[in-house]
């Protein structure tokens, strides 16, 4: 591993430090380089762990369905490209300069197979004295893309104050330049006009799909099929503009330094503000301080207790998929809930 990170960097001394981290999906390791110090996050695996035939049929399907949602993708790429995507959502928070995360350096192919993605090396705690900071920066975040607009919309006509901008256009549509995986699964991030249309299509959908073809599960596929008129509903006199989303955070993916809060391992897209506090408010780990300085900045909408249970029904079908029907019951009593 120092040998290949010394080609690949330019570096001349490359030495593990013993810091090391990860979770279910992939491991990450620490090392001193005479560039600094970085840290490696390493899916050893080329399949991504996603590698049964269910799995891909699924995958393939709405491929097909949806166009060129994943890009080609087979099981022997999609370690790569989890990390390209997540390398491509870095990227994105970091030109908002809204909130800190840490800055992504290369993908590479791992010895032996799989892949890592090479990262700056933040020195991170537990989120605690700075949650009410990480709320006001994820509503900045959020409000990037409309403020963009706002602005663009002023200076339009105005000689001279268009090149600023030029690298940074407004974002107009959901969806997002490159494939992003909330967990090993690739998501289809299409541009659409629509939400509405984006998140039943392109999130719930092939969740289903997979649910379909793994179990066949005749509940979820009839809740499904009485959900998808609701849904509309839900939206009514709502306007969204697209705002640059995290994509997955939870309480695992913050955490803080001395200077303030960080997000890391993102799944971005441009989706609808309220979705990335679906996922947040499933399993802990955010204050009172950090939703209150969130929704001073961004308040509630009428409707936004149901449709956060909409948003939630994604993660948990996503956890079904990944770690099997334990999350079967959450998934089909939101579902309940919502077409009742």
């Amino acid at each position: 591993m120092e040998e290949l990170l010394k080609r690949e960097l330019g570096c001349d001394s490359v030495k593990a430090t013993g810091h090391s981290g990860g979770g279910c999906i992939s491991q990450g390791q620490s090392y001193d380089t005479d560039k600094g110090r970085v840290f490696v996050k390493v899916n050893p695996k080329p399949e991504g762990y996603c590698n049964t035939p269910a799995l891909w049929a699924a995958l393939n399907r709405n491929m097909c369905f949806s166009g060129s949602g994943l890009g080609g993708w087979t099981s022997k790429n999609v370690a790569r490209r989890m990390f390209e995507g997540e390398m491509a959502s870095l990227i994105a928070i970091l030109r908002t300069g809204t909130v800190k995360v840490p800055k992504p350096i290369k993908v590479l192919d791992a010895p032996g197979g799989g892949s890592m993605l090479v990262m700056e090396h933040l020195d991170m705690r537990h989120l605690s004295s700075h949650a009410a900071k990480l709320g006001t920066q994820l509503a900045d975040l959020h409000l990037d893309n409309k403020r963009l607009g706002e602005t663009l919309q002023k200076e339009a006509g105005i000689v001279g104050r268009r090149d600023e901008q030029v690298a940074r256009p407004f974002v107009a549509q959901f969806g997002f330049d490159v494939v992003t995986c909330c967990g090993y699964l690739p998501q289809v991030n299409d541009w659409q006009q629509d939400w509405v249309t984006f998140y039943a299509r392109q999130r719930i959908q092939p969740q289903m799909d997979l649910v379909e073809q793994r179990s066949g599960d005749r509940e979820a596929r009839e809740l499904w099929a009485a959900l998808q008129l609701k849904i509309p509903g839900l939206f009514h006199d709502l306007d969204i503009v697209p705002s640059l989303l995290h994509g997955d955070l939870w309480g695992g993916n913050v955490a803080e330094d001395s200077s303030g809060p960080i997000i890391f391992d993102p799944a971005s897209f441009y989706g609808h503000s309220e979705y990335e506090l679906a996922i947040a408010g499933m399993f802990g780990g955010f204050s009172s301080a950090f939703y209150s300085a969130y929704h001073s900045k961004i308040p509630k909408a009428p409707g936004f207790e149901k449709r956060l249970k909409l948003y939630q029904l994604f993660h948990y079908l996503n956890h079904w998929n990944h770690f099997g029907s334990g999350y079967r019951g959450s998934s089909l009593s939101i579902m309940r809930n919502l077409v009742t």
